[in-house]
Order: C-alpha cells, then sequence, then structure tokens
C-alpha cells in the first residue's frame, strides 16, 4: 500500500530511510576507496539543492549511474513537485532514465497515485505539477524548456557545445533551488568528462567517484552489487578496459603535458596528507623553520580566474611544498595583504606573474622589495618556464600534499593549454614560478662573503661540486 508522508525528508537519515522504505531502494552510504564518494551522498547533495552543479563519475555498469538518476528524478518530483529534464547523449540514454525513474512509480509502497493520465515515451507528468521529460540530444530540444532541475546521464557521449545550451536550462522555483548533475563514466581522454572535471576544478562543482568497491558495500551494510559478478566482469573485458572504465583510473591521452605517475608523485597524498584547495583555505603543511630557505609562487587573478600563492622550501631535496592559497574575485589591496602575510611569515623570495599588471602589485606589496621579483610571462621566457617546471616534476624535484585543486589542474593540463591557444592553469603559472628561481638562486655571486660551496642540485647523487649563493 502507497505511504503518505506529512513533508519531504529533511536530512540524510531521513532520506535514506524514506528511499528504503518508499521506494524499495537500498542505496550504498559508505565510501570505501581513498577520496570516493558514496553513490547516496552524490544523491543527497543534488536532491537538497547544496550546490548548484555536481558531478558524478561512476563505474561502468557496475557504479548504478542511471538507475540512481532516475531514482533521484523520481523522489524530487513525488516529494518537492520538481520539474525536470533528463539528457543523454541520445534519445534512448534520455529515454532509460525517464524508464527507471517512472518504474519506481510501480514498488508497492511508492506514491503511484501522484501519476497523471498515462506516462509516454518520454514524459510522465504527476498531479502536483511535476514532471519527468527526456530530450532529444538536439540544440532545438535543450532550448525549449525552463525546469528546477536537470539531469544529464552518460555526459562523455555528449557534446559540449549542447551541454552549454542545456546549462541554459534550470531555474530557481517552486520552492526549491536550480540543480544540475552530469553523470558518466570517464572512457574519453580529450572529450566532454576531461572538459567538465575541468570546468569542475574552476568553478568549485564538486565531483563525486565511486566505483564497484562502493556499490558491494560494507560487511555491516551489503550494497545491491556482488563480489562475484565483479571477477566475471574481469574475464569479459581487457584488463585496461576495466581499469578505465570500472577502476576509475584515467583515459590516456598524447595531448597530456605531464605523464600521470609523475603527478600522482609531486601531490604525494599518502606522505603529506590531502586538502581541497578551496577558495581561502590557507594551507599550512609546516610552519617556518629557523634557517630554512623559501620561495614562494604568485599567479594573481585576471577577470575570473583565480590568485594562487604556493610557497616551497628549498633547502631540501626534494623542495616541499609547506604552503598554498587560493584566493581571488576581490580587490588588489586584499590579495597582496594575504601574500604579504605568506612573507612575512616564511621570508625568502617571491616570484611573481607580472603580465598585465604592471608596477600594480609590486606597488602594493610592503614585504622587502629586493626578494620580490617580478616575473612578464611571454615569448621564450614563457615556455622555457612552463618546459623547466615540467621537467623540474618529472625528475621529482618537488613535492607536496595531494591539494585536489592543483592535482587537478596538473593532471588535465595539455600542451595546448601551455603553448597554444588554451589557458595555463592557475597553479602550474604559481609552481613554474616558483620553480623558475632555481637557476637564479644558484649563480655565482663575486661579492666577498658570499661564497660556500654546495654539491648540484641537478644531480639525484649529488654530483659535483659546484660554487653557489648562500644567500638571495
Amino acid at each position: 500500500m502507497p505511504l503518505v508522508l506529512g513533508r519531504p525528508p529533511q536530512d540524510r537519515d531521513e532520506l535514506w530511510l524514506y528511499l528504503k522504505v518508499v521506494w524499495g531502494m537500498t542505496i550504498p552510504r559508505h565510501s570505501v576507496c581513498p577520496n570516493h564518494s558514496s553513490p547516496f551522498e552524490a544523491l543527497a547533495q543534488a536532491y537538497f539543492g547544496e550546490v548548484p552543479v555536481s558531478i558524478w563519475k561512476g563505474s561502468r555498469g557496475f557504479g548504478g549511474k542511471s538507475t540512481l538518476m532516475g531514482t533521484l528524478c523520481a523522489i524530487e518530483a513525488a516529494t518537492l513537485g520538481a520539474q525536470i529534464t533528463v539528457l543523454g547523449g541520445s534519445a534512448s540514454q534520455s529515454q532509460r532514465v525517464h524508464d527507471v525513474a517512472r518504474e519506481r512509480f510501480e514498488y508497492e509502497a511508492a506514491p503511484a497515485g501522484l501519476i497523471k493520465g498515462d506516462p509516454t515515451m518520454f514524459q510522465t507528468k504527476l498531479k502536483n505539477g511535476a514532471w519527468i521529460l527526456a530530450l532529444l540530444a538536439s540544440q532545438k530540444s535543450v532550448r525549449g524548456p525552463h525546469p528546477n532541475r536537470l539531469r544529464i546521464d552518460e555526459a562523455d557521449e555528449v557534446e559540449i557545445d549542447l551541454i552549454e545550451a542545456a546549462q541554459g536550462q534550470p531555474m530557481s522555483g517552486r520552492g526549491m533551488k536550480a540543480q544540475t548533475v552530469f553523470s558518466s563514466t570517464h572512457q574519453y581522454p580529450d572529450g566532454t568528462m576531461t572538459e567538465l572535471i575541468r570546468r569542475a576544478n574552476e568553478k568549485d562543482w564538486p565531483v563525486h567517484e565511486w566505483c564497484w568497491r562502493e556499490n558491494i558495500g560494507t560487511p555491516e551494510e551489503p550494497g545491491w552489487l556482488s563480489m562475484e559478478e565483479v571477477e566475471r566482469k574481469k574475464q569479459e573485458v581487457s584488463a585496461r578496459m576495466f581499469a578505465v572504465e570500472y577502476d576509475l583510473q584515467e583515459p590516456s591521452f598524447d595531448g597530456r603535458a605531464i605523464q600521470a605517475e609523475f603527478v600522482e608523485a609531486m601531490f604525494d597524498q599518502a606522505n603529506y596528507g590531502w586538502f581541497e584547495g578551496a577558495c581561502d583555505e590557507y594551507i599550512t603543511l609546516e610552519e617556518p623553520v629557523e634557517g630554512a630557505t623559501y620561495v614562494t609562487g604568485v599567479d594573481w587573478a585576471k577577470e575570473n580566474d583565480w590568485t594562487i600563492m604556493r610557497t616551497y622550501r628549498t633547502d631540501v631535496d626534494p623542495w616541499v611544498e609547506v604552503a598554498f592559497l587560493r584566493t581571488g574575485r576581490k580587490p588588489w589591496p586584499e590579495m597582496v595583504a594575504d601574500l604579504d602575510d605568506v612573507l612575512f611569515k616564511y621570508g625568502g623570495i617571491c616570484v611573481h606573474d607580472a603580465t598585465g599588471l604592471g608596477g600594480v602589485v609590486d606597488d602594493l606589496i610592503t614585504y622587502q622589495k629586493r626578494s620580490v621579483k617580478p616575473v612578464v610571462l611571454r615569448g621564450r621566457e614563457r615556455e622555457s618556464i612552463f618546459t623547466q617546471y615540467i621537467a623540474g616534476i618529472e625528475q621529482n624535484g618537488m613535492v607536496g600534499p595531494r591539494i585536489q585543486f592543483a592535482y587537478n589542474e596538473h593532471k588535465y593540463c595539455t600542451h595546448k593549454d601551455l603553448y597554444g591557444s588554451g589557458h595555463p592553469p592557475d597553479s602550474f603559472i604559481a609552481g613554474a614560478l616558483a620553480w623558475s628561481i632555481r637557476l637564479k638562486r644558484h649563480r655565482i655571486d663575486v661579492r666577498p662573503g658570499l661564497l660556500t660551496r654546495e654539491t648540484s642540485p641537478w644531480r639525484p647523487d649529488g654530483g659535483t661540486e659546484r660554487i653557489v649563493r648562500t644567500a638571495i
């Protein structure tokens, strides 16, 4: 018999029980792998409209993404009165999610009495004014309605211009916030999902990842998937396909600026921890150490970009990133004051991008001017600084925590971003500027009293001795 609720679920515990009792859905709510989300957390965040856009990146088949999205559509329509559009890479993919939503109402306790008239292949209407509409994968189709919620399934199969057109659809109303979900397996190295993850990093959209392990569940709360089914699939597909589409490893591509294994080594979560790198989240891995030397690289915000400040301890090998700040979209004096705070705390050298800024930033900085080095990133110098930074990463010259924002920017950075028509990532520029100072730090200074001998910074085994400055 259908159950009647006096109000929608108010929190995650109520929502999870509501899904189990009324809709017969037990959705895994525990993450298993490091940095993964649970499928339930992804659904709950979208249902409550806590963020305007979210991304679901799940295993092929074993992720249960289409079923989860169809279930989300059903409960949003039934409890919130939401008007929802569903877009897939094809009409049949859109229909599939719509069919899941419609089938949810067939469960014995589901509010089937809410359905108005006879659902069609593409639309289900409810008596509370809600509707679920499956869209064709065309510009005309996505530019029509203005729902409260937009649900895009298998986003990697949808052209990016269609995605951009569809994003104009959602509008807040009917007592709820507009919300969009992009859901997909990440299959193509230079496809739509790669671009969406880049935009998520830039715009602070949450990215929820889960694989088959989350859907197997835990001993206390088993999921819907069995290990037997996983082992069977391993025998059916290639090892590479299983790694990319089921274990969620990144698809490989030739255009990557930095090899993935070196990005993983640089952002060393096991030894230095994990941080989100959210706006104005000041990350301190190590407080200043007496006698240590530091360099801070800064890329300033331009229009919609971020100001990034990355501080490295340079008297150790490899260099260790000890502080990180992402800020921006606020007055210049406030951002420069943030930099002054970092420099007065750690001291050392500051290298910042002065491209197009002239003397504006230098005039505002109160830290000792002789230790602040403006660099104009143009032409051959820009190319050289970027290339040397990549070489430094791939020679294990720098290490630090996995700061998710910077990690993603380096991971998805392409040659086109650095040397072509693209835009170099902000955290890449800041790191490259910091690394560029190592050449200047090891120039011979002929002033008396400043010459010492030190082993070569370029040789893993220490190499031959060379004359260097002990101070900058």
